[in-house]
């Protein structure tokens, strides 16, 4: 296939989630935060290695949190990727002044606001942090470029769970408002086709 034929083509993108971190195990919303992966984190990242290995990725985009460009690097190094690509709009959802309280702490605090997020209702206010069109428009604005520049290749993106949340509901057709009812665990992935006008479901 020529290059002018491949540039016709969508990409093939693969959007995972980072590995597994203490803050995970614990409870805490790590928004913005850097933490790191623990043990379990770098397991799940090399599962994604054998998982990936003879795929043909061409390239490694990450969120530039530490949770997710370790994962990548990890990803990169085992399958002989250049480095990383960081993406600030690949980051987790700003959650403002409650980054970092234990769950189980904001039980007392706010346990209004703690429901919302178990719910993971993204319609939920987060006091100095994003609104959800702020966050969704950043999401899929950062995957739109991405497929853009890997037309006809198949590209990796390593990211967060509520990031994963605003390409689920995008490509299933549900509103940003949308509760799904389900969290992407650590290491989980959704295939995506991108075309540089739309993004679909592989």
């Amino acid at each position: 296939m020529s290059t002018s034929e491949s540039l016709l083509l969508p990409a093939h993108v693969c959007v995972a989630r980072h590995g597994e971190t203490d803050w995970n195990t614990l409870g805490i919303l790590q928004g913005w935060t850097d933490v790191p992966i623990n043990e379990q984190g770098r397991r799940q990242a090399y599962e994604l290695v054998a998982a990936f290995s003879g795929l043909g990725f061409s390239s490694i985009h990450s969120s530039p949190l530490i949770r997710c460009l370790e994962t990548a690097q990890i990803i990169a190094r085992a399958l002989r990727l250049p480095p990383p690509i960081c993406r600030d709009g690949l980051r987790e959802r700003n959650f403002g002044v409650i980054q970092g309280i234990p769950k189980a702490e904001l039980a007392t605090l706010n346990p209004v606001l703690l429901q919302q997020i178990l719910k993971r209702n993204p319609a939920t206010h987060f006091e100095q942090g994003e609104t959800m069109d702020e966050f969704a428009e950043r999401v899929l604005e950062s995957i739109q470029d991405i497929g853009e520049c890997h037309r006809g290749q198949r590209t990796l993106v390593i990211t967060h769970g509520w990031t994963m949340d605003v390409i689920t509901r995008h490509i299933a057709g549900l509103p940003r408002s949308a509760i799904l009812n389900m969290k992407r665990k650590n290491g989980e992935c959704v295939w995506l086709d991108v075309d540089g006008e739309s993004i679909t479901t592989l």
